[in-house]
């Protein structure tokens, strides 16, 4: 008598293992994308001196195309769940489209995974080396593609190994190309001589290593309307915290202009909250409970990331000119 040889546990369990996984990463990434475009902070544990997920949210790296990054990553996670339980919604009674379906949705499964896994990897690169910073989300994702990746190669028999090579060699290649291409081209340093009047938008990306002491060098030039908010912002005590290897903290320098900012850094309207910084003073940051860069705490109230300089007018009843030159 011929024994029937029993399908490996894997085999039957590893669709709904990757669909819950990518549940869990479109949870992760939705709330993300939800405290993003509404303005919020993630809930993340950091010590105050240390660089934790809402600076990785608010870096050049968090955006793509105008939008969140992880609104991309909800919008992949979704898809995988959708392709992992695809087979099981086919009501048909034909068990030969039932396996074509099975074939084409994990060929698009090794697809997906190979995908995330790379671009995860070049954001493990950037948190690592470039932001520099412990983002337990950040982590949690790149665990979730890479676990999803292992479970579609193991869950399944697959007659061509070779297929599996030649399909990570190439979708790869496609998404590390892809994805220098698009972060080579966002947050370029602005023109700083202005044209025509017209007000210019402000965006940063590091080309070096900052100076501890002050940060980038600020390359944009102010006007009476910028100096004069300046003074105002001395006047009502206002506080901006920031950390000098923030990119957006640079932003919002570039946004004051270089005679501007030296007025609020000569007022100590500017607190560094670095230690390892010649004008840190992290107690103060800690006193404030800071947990992103840069924060205004303007008349008591909190404020959060870029500010423009209409919005610190308006804020702070400021009634000086506003023909300012930058905006965020």
């Amino acid at each position: 008598m011929i024994r029937r040889r029993s399908t490996p546990w894997i085999h039957k369990w590893s669709r709904p293992i990757i669909a819950a996984i990518a549940g869990f990463g479109a949870i992760v990434t939705g709330y993300l994308t939800i405290e993003k475009l509404t303005g919020g902070s993630a809930a993340c544990v950091a010590q105050v001196g240390t660089r934790g997920c809402n600076d990785v949210l608010s870096s050049p790296w968090g955006t793509v195309f105008g939008q969140p990054l992880a609104l991309f990553g909800c919008l992949a996670y979704i898809s995988m769940v959708i392709l992992a339980l695809a087979p099981f919604a086919w009501k048909s009674g034909d068990n030969n489209q039932r396996k074509q379906i099975e074939n084409y949705t994990w060929f698009l499964l090794l697809v997906g995974a190979i995908a995330m896994t790379v671009f995860s990897g070049y954001l493990m690169y950037v948190l690592a080396f470039r932001i520099q910073a412990i983002c337990p989300y950040c982590i949690a994702s790149a665990l979730f593609s890479t676990s999803m990746l292992v479970l579609t190669i193991l869950g399944r028999t697959w007659e061509d190994i070779g297929q599996i090579f030649f399909t990570a060699i190439i979708v790869g290649m496609v998404t590390l190309i892809g994805t220098l291409g698009v972060y080579a081209g966002v947050n370029k340093t602005p023109d700083a001589t202005g044209s025509n009047g017209a007000p210019q938008q402000i965006t940063f990306t590091p080309t070096q290593d900052p100076n501890p002491a002050f940060g980038w060098e600020i390359t944009t030039t102010s006007g009476e309307a910028e100096i004069a908010l300046a003074k105002h912002l001395v006047k009502v005590g206002a506080k901006e915290y920031v950390a000098y290897w923030c990119p957006h903290c640079h932003e919002q320098k570039l946004i004051f202009g270089k005679e501007a900012y030296q007025i609020i850094n000569d007022n100590n309207v500017k607190v560094e909250c670095m230690a390892d910084s010649p004008q840190g003073k992290p107690e103060l940051c800690q006193a404030a409970k800071i947990q992103s860069f840069p924060t205004w705490i303007i008349n008591g109230q909190t404020y959060s990331g870029v500010q423009n300089l209409a919005e610190l007018a308006k804020i702070t009843g400021y009634t000086g000119p506003t023909n300012f030159k930058y905006f965020k």
